[in-house]
């Protein structure tokens, strides 16, 4: 039914010195910190929207967990400036950031718990909690 294959398969190519290798566990960081990458960009994003003190500790816990997965490398950031709307708290925008602040925690916690990085996984936990929480207060203040 299937044709057998005849060329040697380029992904056992062990014998050369010159094809990058990483551990499973150094893969799981870089996808990891990569997630945690993206959920802060939300969350600056977010601080810009909606300030407040807790998004303030939450973006400076999430840079920690990138640096540290960095090996010392700090993730680069764009200055938070608060808009106009956010004083009034109407903007559009929240509840979407909110949303997918929610999936990229979501994601982080499974890559999180996958590795057994158990800091990794409460913080996104906690992340999604939160972001949840702001999308159900967003949903009963629409009706």
């Amino acid at each position: 039914m299937y044709e057998p294959i005849r060329t040697k398969s380029v992904h056992t190519m062990a014998g050369t010195a010159d094809f990058p290798h990483r551990s499973r566990e150094e893969e799981l960081d870089i996808q990891l910190a990569g997630h945690l990458t993206a959920l802060l960009a939300v969350t600056d994003e977010l601080r810009g929207l909606e300030p407040s003190a807790m998004l303030d500790a939450a973006a400076e816990r999430l840079a920690e967990q990138v640096t540290r997965l960095r090996a010392g490398r700090p993730p680069v950031r764009v200055a938070v400036a608060a808009t106009a709307a956010a004083s009034t708290g109407l903007d559009p925008r929240s509840a979407g950031l909110h949303r997918r602040a929610h999936a990229l925690a979501g994601r982080a916690l499974v890559v999180a718990a996958s590795r057994a990085d158990t800091a990794a996984a409460i913080l996104a936990a906690e992340c999604m909690d939160a972001h949840a929480a702001a999308v159900g207060a967003a949903a009963l203040a629409a009706h």
